[in-house]
């Protein structure tokens, strides 16, 4: 039997310090696809190209603390 190579998912993690207050829907949405509601909180997200997209949505807003 043939074992597949076990895949290590990249990770980010991204730190809210801006407030969605009076920014456009897409923006407020896209933070809340991040999981992002509340000013200075972290989240560990996969890095994949669409958790890459709502970062760059709201670039202003989110801050990249680490990437792994």
């Amino acid at each position: 039997m043939v074992q597949k190579k076990s895949q290590v998912s990249k990770t980010i993690t991204v730190e809210q310090i801006g407030s969605p207050i009076r920014k456009p829907k897409i923006q407020r949405l896209a933070l809340k696809g991040l999981g992002l509601n509340k000013m200075h909180h972290r989240r560990v997200l996969e890095d994949t190209l669409c958790v890459r997209g709502m970062i760059a949505k709201v670039r202003h807003l989110v801050c990249i603390v680490n990437e792994n």
